[in-house]
C-alpha cells in the first residue's frame, strides 16, 4: 500500500508568561505526530529547550515577550523596542509559515496572536493554501464572561472567529463551562466549534510512581503522608508557598512535602522559600522535569489551579486542594468553582488564603480524601482522542 504523503502541522504557542501554552502545546504535540507528521512550534517560551521533543516535532523560537499590563509587553531578554521585538516575531511566524506550508495551522488561546502577530499568518493561509486548515485552540475558560465579551468586540475577534477560522477546538466539556453561554458566540461561529474534553496527561508506570513515592518518603514512618504544592511557573505562587511553610512552621504535620516553586518566581523569594524549606526537612525544587511521577505519588496536589496543572491532576487520579488567583483575570477561580461542584477538587478562595484557613483543609483532605478520588476516577479526559478523529478526518480529504 502506497505511503501516505507527509502531513505538516504549525503549532503557535504565543508564551508571554508562564508555563502554560508550551505545556498545554507539547501535550498536544506529543500526540498528533507520527511518522508521516511533521509538527513545528512557535513559541516565545524562554525554557522551550528544556522540554523533551519526539521524532519529528521541533520548535522555532522567537523572541520572549512578558506582561506588564493588560495591553502592554515588553522584550523578556533582548533589549529592544517592544514594537521593534513584536515586528521581528510577526515576520519570523509569517516566514516560517511561508516556507514551511503547513496543512493544519493551530493557534494556542489568542485568537489574533500577541499584539494581532498571527493575523497576516491568518490572511495569508486564506488568501495563498486555501486547503489548509485553521484551528483556534481554546482552553476550557479564558475569563469571566463580560470582560471576554468586551475584549473580543474591541479587537473584532468575533469576524476573525468567522473569516479566518476553519475550526475553533475548546479542551473543555460544556456542561462544566459553557462558552458559547458566557461568551454570547455567534451562531455562524458556534456551528464550527468543537469540545474535545480535557486533554489527557503521560500517566507513568506503577513502578516508576513507587519509585518516586520512596524517593520522597525517606526518613518517614508508614503513617506519612506526601503532599506536593505547585505553582505552575510559579511567577504569582509566592503567596501560596508562603503560606504553606507557615503552615508547618505554626505546627508540625505528620506529612512529608515536596514544593515546586516554577523557575519564574522572583529570585528573592525562591530563596526566601528554599530557606525556610531546608529548616523544616522540606524538599523544593524550581523545576521538575518529570511532574507527571510527582504529581502520581503525591497523597494531595496543592495548586493554583491553571489549566494545564488541573489537567495534570485529573491525569494522574489524585486529590487535590486548588488556591486559584482572582487577577488579572477570574480563569483559575471559575474552573476551580465548577470544578468544585463535581468534587473533582476542592478550593480554598484567594482572599482566605492563611497557614489557619490552609490547615484545616489539607487535613481534611488527607484524612478522608474519598469522595474526590471517586469523583477524579470516573471522570473521562477525552481531549486528545477527539483531536486525532478531527485529524484523521482532515488527512483523508487531503489523501
Amino acid at each position: 500500500m502506497a505511503r501516505r504523503p507527509t502531513y505538516n502541522i504549525l503549532m503557535y504557542s504565543h508564551d508571554t508568561y508562564g508555563l502554560g501554552h508550551i505545556r498545554r502545546t507539547m501535550a498536544i504535540a506529543s500526540n498528533l505526530h507520527g511518522p508521516d507528521v511533521n509538527i513545528l512550534i512557535l513559541t516565545g517560551s524562554p525554557i522551550a529547550g528544556r522540554f523533551s521533543f519526539p521524532e519529528q516535532v521541533d520548535f522555532v523560537r522567537i523572541p520572549g515577550m512578558i506582561k506588564k499590563t493588560n495591553d502592554e509587553y515588553q522584550p523578556l531578554s533582548i533589549r529592544i523596542n517592544p514594537k521593534h521585538a513584536l515586528d521581528i516575531r510577526k515576520n519570523i511566524i509569517t516566514a516560517t509559515a511561508k516556507a514551511f506550508r503547513p496543512h493544519l495551522f493551530i493557534v494556542d488561546k489568542e485568537p489574533l496572536g500577541l499584539k494581532k502577530e498571527v493575523l497576516p499568518t491568518l490572511q495569508w493561509l486564506r488568501r495563498c493554501l486555501p486547503e489548509s486548515r485553521t484551528i483556534l485552540g481554546l482552553r476550557d475558560i479564558m475569563d469571566d464572561g463580560p470582560v471576554v465579551r468586551r475584549d473580543w468586540r474591541e479587537k473584532g475577534v468575533y469576524r476573525i472567529l468567522d473569516e479566518l477560522y476553519s475550526e475553533i477546538w475548546v479542551y473543555g466539556q460544556r456542561d462544566l463551562y459553557d462558552p458559547i453561554r458566557e461568551y454570547a458566540i455567534p451562531e455562524e461561529v458556534s456551528r464550527k466549534m468543537f469540545f474535545t474534553g480535557y486533554i489527557p496527561r503521560r500517566t507513568p508506570g506503577h513502578e516508576a510512581v513507587k519509585r518516586t513515592r520512596r524517593e520522597h518518603m525517606s526518613n518517614g514512618n508508614g503513617r506519612n503522608k506526601l503532599v506536593v504544592v505547585t505553582t505552575g511557573g510559579g511567577g504569582d505562587g509566592y503567596a501560596v508557598m508562603d503560606a504553606y511553610l507557615s503552615m508547618l512552621e505554626k505546627e508540625p504535620m505528620a506529612v512529608k512535602s515536596v514544593l515546586v516553586t516554577g523557575p519564574f518566581m522572583p529570585k528573592e523569594q525562591r530563596r526566601n522559600i528554599f530557606r525556610r524549606a531546608r529548616r523544616l526537612g522540606v524538599r523544593t525544587y524550581h523545576f521538575y522535569r518529570q511532574m507527571e511521577k510527582l504529581l502520581a505519588a503525591a497523597d494531595l496536589v496543592i495548586s493554583m489551579g491553571g489549566y494545564n496543572t488541573i489537567c495534570e491532576i485529573l491525569s494522574q487520579k489524585t486529590v487535590s486542594l486548588v488556591i486559584p488567583r482572582e487577577a488579572p483575570r477570574k480563569e483559575q477561580l471559575l474552573r476551580a468553582r465548577a470544578m468544585a461542584n463535581r468534587h473533582l477538587v476542592d478550593y480554598l478562595p484567594w482572599a482566605g488564603l492563611s497557614p489557619e484557613a490552609l490547615r484545616p483543609k489539607v487535613h481534611a483532605l488527607l484524612e478522608a480524601p474519598q469522595q474526590c478520588l471517586d469523583a477524579v476516577c470516573n471522570f473521562r479526559l477525552t481531549g486528545i482522542e477527539v483531536m486525532c478523529q478531527r485529524l484523521m478526518g482532515f488527512r483523508d480529504l487531503v489523501c
